[in-house]
C-alpha cells in the first residue's frame, strides 16, 4: 500500500512540473494561468471553475478572450480583441475559434509576421491531471464468490489528459479497495493501469470505454473451502499477489458538475483471458474528480 501510495505521489509531481503556471491579475481578479505561446502577444489559459479560459497578453496588458451566449447565439467578443491586438499587423480572425489549438496558431502566426526570428517550439501537447474519489459495489466475477456476493468497493483515480490534440484519450492510475462482509469474506487491494477512449465528447459529458490492460492485485479470503483427506470441509485463509496483463474492457461516463466532474464507471465487464465466475457482471463506481 505504501508503495502505491508513493507511485501516486510521484507521477503526480512529475505530472504537474510539466505545467508551468503564473499568477495574473486580470480586471482586478487574480488568475492561475498556463503560458501556450509566449512572444509579442503572449497566450494564457486555465481551466478555472471548470470553465476553459483564455487570455491574450501584450505588453503589460492583459485581455480576456470572450465568447458569450445571448439568446442562444455567441458573439464571438474574442475575434474583435484579437483585431484591436493585432491592428499593427493584421490577422484574419474569419477562421479562428475559441480553442486552444485554434487560438495558438492565430498568435503564432501574428508573432511570427511581426518578429521574423519568432519561433514556438513548445510542444504541441498539453498535459492535465484529475485527480478523483469513487465508491462502488461489485460482485467479483473473477473469484470464486459462490453465492454471487455484492462487496464494497473504494478507491481514487488519476487521469493524465491531453488537452490540446488527443482530448479524446486519457490514461488513468486506479487503485480500489474490495472490502469482505459476513457472507464473502474476501479483501483485495488492486493497482491498475487503465486507457480510455472518450467515443462520445461534449462540453457537458463525456462517454468512454475503459481498458484496463495491467494490474496487480493482492487478495485475502478467509473462507476458501478445503476438503481434508478424511473427507471433512474446512475453511481456511488464504492470501496471495497477482500480476494480470490481459485487457478487461468497462464503461463510463464524466458529467461537468461545479469545478469538477461527476463520473460513473462500469467496470469489468469482459476479460480477455480469464476466468470469470459466470455470473452477470456487478461492477460499479460513482465518484467525483477536480483538475489539479
Amino acid at each position: 500500500m505504501k508503495r502505491i501510495v508513493l507511485v501516486f505521489s510521484f507521477l503526480l509531481l512529475a505530472t504537474t512540473a510539466l505545467i508551468a503556471q503564473e499568477t495574473y491579475t486580470v480586471d482586478g481578479q487574480s488568475y492561475t494561468l498556463k503560458t501556450e505561446v509566449e512572444g509579442t502577444i503572449t497566450l494564457l489559459w486555465n481551466t478555472i471553475e471548470g470553465e476553459y479560459r483564455y487570455f491574450a497578453k501584450k505588453g503589460n496588458s492583459i485581455t480576456e478572450l470572450k465568447n458569450t451566449k445571448t439568446n442562444g447565439k455567441y458573439q464571438e467578443e474574442f475575434k474583435e480583441t484579437l483585431q484591436v491586438l493585432t491592428a499593427d499587423n493584421p490577422v484574419s480572425t474569419d477562421k479562428v475559434n475559441l480553442t486552444l489549438a485554434s487560438l495558438r496558431s492565430y498568435v503564432n502566426t501574428y508573432n511570427k509576421q511581426v518578429d521574423p526570428s519568432f519561433s514556438n517550439d513548445r510542444p504541441s501537447i498539453q498535459l492535465g491531471v484529475r485527480l478523483g474519489v469513487f465508491a462502488g459495489i461489485s460482485n467479483a466475477i473473477f473469484t470464486q464468490n459462490p453465492n454471487n456476493t455484492l462487496l464494497p468497493t473504494a478507491g481514487i483515480d488519476l487521469e493524465l489528459i491531453d488537452e490540446v490534440k488527443l482530448k479524446r484519450h486519457s490514461v488513468v492510475l486506479r487503485f480500489k479497495q474490495t472490502f469482505g462482509n459476513d457472507e464473502f469474506q474476501y479483501n483485495a487491494s488492486q493497482a491498475s493501469l487503465n486507457y480510455r477512449l472518450k467515443f462520445i465528447k461534449t462540453e457537458t459529458l463525456d462517454i468512454f470505454l475503459n481498458t484496463k490492460f495491467v494490474s496487480y492485485t493482492y487478495s485475502k479470503r478467509d473462507d476458501f473451502i478445503v476438503t481434508q483427506p478424511n473427507g471433512d470441509v474446512a475453511l481456511e485463509s488464504s492470501s496471495g499477489g497477482d500480476f494480470t496483463a490481459h485487457g478487461v474492457f468497462g464503461l463510463g461516463a464524466d458529467f461537468k458538475l461545479g469545478k469538477g466532474y461527476l463520473f460513473f464507471t462500469y467496470n469489468d465487464i469482459v476479460g480477455l483471458g480469464l476466468d470469470s465466475n459466470n455470473e452477470f457482471p456487478v461492477d460499479f463506481s460513482l465518484g467525483y474528480k477536480i483538475n489539479l
